[in-house]
């Protein structure tokens, strides 16, 4: 079941917006597992020039979804993203799940990243982040890069069970960094 979280910037969220967004992104809930609760962070935000914009966020134990879009119409955007997210999940239940059935592999992705901390600024670290590695392969979390929108992603390798590193290449391919653990 889809929980959501739905805020507005210089807009107030209507019953009716809220409602429809339910709608349109109830139809999501057939891709979750039914034992899975799934909160959705809707963001709209309406432009000066009266453009209207929606974000969707849903983070997953293996996967974040994120899609957003800018229209004229608040209900036109709403519309958009719930149809991009719906691509997304069906890309990536194609690809990964397929080959994860075909490696008896259940379920071992990517845990989206909860603690941050303060480093002190003399480091000009602005951001630490701690990390739980899922194993997964090399295609897997180049996919998983892709969502996000990274350039970099870091995984424990389901082969070697070692860390590595999957990186976008300035030539649009891909490179593998492996460690010797």
């Amino acid at each position: 079941m889809i929980k959501y979280n739905v805020r507005g910037e210089n807009i107030e969220i209507t019953d009716a917006l809220r409602e429809y967004v339910e709608k349109r992104l109830e139809k999501l809930e057939k891709y979750f597992e039914t034992n899975t609760d799934v909160i959705a962070h809707v963001n709209m935000r309406v432009y000066p020039d009266h453009s209207a914009k929606v974000e969707v966020t849903i983070p997953l134990p293996y996967l974040v979804l994120r899609a957003e879009d800018v229209t004229d119409d608040m209900y036109k955007s709403i519309d958009f993203v719930s149809e991009k997210l719906e691509r997304q999940i069906r890309k990536y239940k194609t690809r990964v799940n397929r080959k994860s059935r075909a490696k008896g592999i259940k379920d071992f992705f990517y845990e989206d990243l909860e603690e941050e901390k303060e480093v002190p600024e003399k480091f000009n670290i602005v951001r630490n982040k701690r990390l739980n590695l899922k194993p997964m392969d090399p295609e897997e979390a180049i996919l998983q890069m892709d969502m996000l929108g990274h350039d970099f992603f870091i995984f424990q390798d389901a082969d070697t069970n070692g860390t590595s590193i999957v990186y976008k290449r300035n030539d649009g391919r891909y490179g593998l960094i492996e460690t010797n653990e």
